[in-house]
């Protein structure tokens, strides 16, 4: 029998980046209506709708890049307890300092 849902889950940055990129080709058209709103010339608006074209689809790019990098890191990360230990945390030969000392030169009284 078929599962309820037949589509793979979405990652969690992908709605995030879509949204975004939704809302850049959004303005690609709305900037260059406003420009012709106010008087800009055809030529000066379909300018500046092909140059915020070239950037959204620019930026689409790197976003998807950034997260099949994002994602591939993640994978390939290892363990929380895995990371080796910082230089207070160290244990073995000379790792006390402070507090009591036996044998040497302590005085006895």
């Amino acid at each position: 029998m078929l599962s309820p849902r037949t589509t793979p889950e979405p990652r969690p940055g992908d709605d995030r980046t879509t949204d975004l990129i939704r809302w850049a080709a959004f303005t690609c058209v709305l900037v260059p209506v406003v420009l012709l709103w106010y008087g800009a010339s055809l030529a000066g608006a379909a300018g500046t709708a092909l140059g915020l074209a070239a950037v959204t689809a620019v930026c689409r790019v790197l976003l998807r890049r950034s997260e099949r990098c994002a994602v591939r890191l993640l994978a390939d990360e290892p363990a929380p307890e895995a990371h080796h230990r910082g230089h207070r945390q160290r244990t073995g030969t000379g790792s006390r300092r402070g507090g009591r000392h036996s044998g040497g030169n302590s005085p006895v009284g």
